[in-house]
């Protein structure tokens, strides 16, 4: 298949996605979204970034799972930690223009990738960060700490809490509701919120979870 055709699949599939999530997306933040998965395709046959193979697969599991928690997301400094090629910070960068985004993680070859999808997709709101979490030291402190896949809640707040102050939130994207580890979170967190995500053409369930210092 062409890469103009490939686009146009991508571009239909994102575009009812955009509908069933009930989101407002320009036209050129749709092109950004679509641009994302085909550089996402083209490097992932040289450096695996994502076990998803198809770009149509990744469409949905990717980005329309990282569209999904647009109407949660607050604040205007923001890190995804353990981000892999950029999951969910550069979709949400792109939804959100005007917050500044911070994608951490360890592995340079995925930190190159997303410094390339910064330099082509024009996305000045969004830095790309090789380190282990734990060495990464912000001055000022985050509004949020956003990760998918990442960690248990428990290891995410012990690696991530010099990452916020009181005021600071964590937001988790997991999969079933994640009640043992829930159960695991410190006495020094409030689980806050979770809520019931429902990602179209997704199969399997989604949940976002809200934790704060106390």
């Amino acid at each position: 298949m062409s890469n103009e055709n490939l686009a146009q699949e991508l571009s239909a599939i994102l575009a009812k996605g955009i509908d069933a999530l009930a989101l407002s997306l320009s036209h050129t933040q749709q092109e950004q979204l679509v641009g994302y998965v085909l550089l996402m395709h083209k490097w992932n046959k040289a450096y695996n970034l994502t076990s998803v193979r198809d770009p149509k697969e990744m469409m949905v599991k990717h980005i329309l799972d990282s569209l999904a928690i647009i109407p949660f997301v607050t604040g205007s400094r923001i890190i995804d930690v353990g981000t892999g090629p950029g999951l969910p910070g550069m979709p949400l960068a792109i939804a959100f223009p005007e917050k500044n985004f911070t994608l951490l993680d360890s592995l340079g070859k995925r930190v190159r990738f997303m410094k390339q999808c910064v330099h082509e997709l024009k996305l000045p709101n969004v830095t790309p960060i090789q380190s282990r979490v734990e060495a990464h030291n912000p001055e000022p402190v985050y509004d949020i700490v956003l990760s998918r896949a990442f960690a248990s809640l428990k290891d995410m707040l012990h690696w991530c809490q010099h990452l916020v102050d009181s005021e600071g939130q964590f937001l988790a994207l997991k999969g079933q509701y994640p009640e043992d580890e829930i159960e695991e979170v410190s006495s020094h967190y409030h689980v806050s919120r979770t809520e019931n995500l429902t990602v179209p053409n997704l199969v399997g369930e989604r949940h976002l979870v809200w934790i704060k210092k106390l």
